[in-house]
């Protein structure tokens, strides 16, 4: 093994196998958010940080920099608030009551409830399908219409992400219609969500007209550092039980170098009941946050999303994968999907160009714009064939404020897509 191949392992600040140098910038470390005593030191127990040993020694911030990027928590300073998923208890009650005048049974049914609910709002922003050029124009029932969406958790859209937005724009009564709206309209048969800490109300509600679904929480959601919030966010994976059999659940904390992370991924085994095949459907959300070691980091939880993957398709089943990577596409991770996990982005195969979407999350915050690509849906190159995508709704439909607004629910956009089962 080479010098530069060989890292060192930090199991703990107070107990830290670093090189000489590196040694003593710990006190440095131990000085910044999240570290200032003992304590919370301790609560960091299972980080790592992996350091090449022929390197000079980082600066002080770059070291706290991947030691707080792999930590379990962000927020490791601040108690825990423990709360449960009950804020829709209301609408729960609606969904169990076999009183017809309660939630509709029918998708059209529900989405006249949606609008009716958000009847003091403006209309929800209008988007259609762009066809591939060699798309069938109607729709085979061998299609699988997947929908890929950050729906942004309601704890940190209210207390933590400091949106630049109408008040109006981030209450829950507002946003849980205008989500189910926009997952409604477009008729999927298996969506991917991520920042859900709403499961019981999207349970209840898509439950009424047929969907099932899985739940996995980060094991340390920032949301539950917030007062009010409704429980820790996470993946979830809604599908049409009247089209779809799920044969198996698998979930993980995705790693960074053997390290736990805070980062999770669902992975559902389905048997489409049309003709008994079978496929399978990943959803993830990678580390958030822009720093010169995070698309290192997001480039592991890749690799170890796709290992995961491996290990649990024996079979070698088709695969999809759908979510938020917080990585635009001149990332290593995106790079990693492509080649190492042998997958196509349905987007760019759909674009005559073969790009990206120009934006898939576009928002303004207290401390500026930000306007860039890092949601995708891809899928198995030798197994599907994308039809046609949703559009991205265009800057003059968001207005100056962007989104979320009182017209959209998130700051990520919602991806659509038909993929054809080859």
């Amino acid at each position: 093994m080479q010098p530069a191949q060989r890292f060192l392992r930090t199991a703990r600040v107070g107990n830290v196998l670093l090189s000489k140098g590196q040694r003593s910038l710990i006190p440095a470390v131990s000085r910044h958010e999240g570290y200032s005593n003992q304590k919370q030191r301790a609560r960091a127990s299972t980080s790592v940080a992996y350091l090449t040993a022929a390197t000079p020694p980082p600066d002080p911030h770059t070291l706290t920099e991947a030691y707080d990027a792999v930590r379990m928590g962000s927020l490791a300073g601040r108690a825990k608030i423990h709360s449960e998923d009950n804020a829709d208890q209301d609408v729960e009650a609606e969904a169990s009551s076999m009183d017809a005048s309660q939630l509709p049974s029918t998708r059209l049914g529900l989405l006249e409830r949606c609008r009716s609910e958000l009847c003091s709002l403006p209309p929800m922003i209008g988007r259609s399908f762009v066809e591939a050029e060699n798309a069938e124009h109607i729709a085979s029932p061998d299609t699988i219409r997947i929908m890929q969406w950050n729906i942004l958790a309601q704890s940190l859209a209210e207390k933590s992400d400091k949106f630049v937005c109408p008040e109006e724009a981030l209450h829950w009564n507002h946003r849980r219609w205008r989500i189910l709206e926009e997952v409604l309209t477009y008729g999927a048969d298996i969506i991917c969500l991520q920042e859900v800490d709403h499961y019981n109300f999207l349970k209840a509600t898509l439950g009424k007209v047929g969907f099932q679904g899985c739940f996995f929480p980060k094991p340390d959601s920032p949301c539950c550092y917030n007062k009010g919030n409704n429980g820790p966010d996470g993946c979830a994976i809604f599908f049409d039980a009247s089209k779809y059999t799920l044969l198996r659940i698998e979930q993980k904390v995705l790693e960074v170098f053997r390290c736990q992370s805070n980062q999770v991924v669902v992975m559902c085994t389905f048997q489409r009941k049309l003709d008994n095949r079978k496929f399978c459907v990943v959803t993830t959300h990678l580390k958030a946050r822009v720093g010169a070691l995070l698309p290192t980091l997001r480039n592991e939880q890749g690799k170890d999303l796709l290992q995961f993957v491996k290990n649990n398709n024996s079979q070698n089943l088709p695969v999809i994968y759908a979510g938020d990577f917080n990585a635009e596409p001149s990332e290593p991770v995106y790079r990693t999907m492509i080649q190492l996990g042998e997958v196509s982005s349905s987007y760019a195969m759909v674009n005559p160009d073969e790009r990206e979407p120009e934006y898939t999350t576009w928002k303004v915050r207290e401390d500026g714009e930000v306007c860039h690509t890092i949601d995708y849906i891809f899928y198995s190159r030798n197994n599907f064939t994308p039809e046609r995508v949703l559009s991205m709704p265009s800057g003059e439909q968001l207005g100056e404020g962007r989104a979320p607004s009182l017209a959209y629910p998130s700051d990520h956009f919602s991806l659509c897509c038909d993929l054809r089962l080859l």
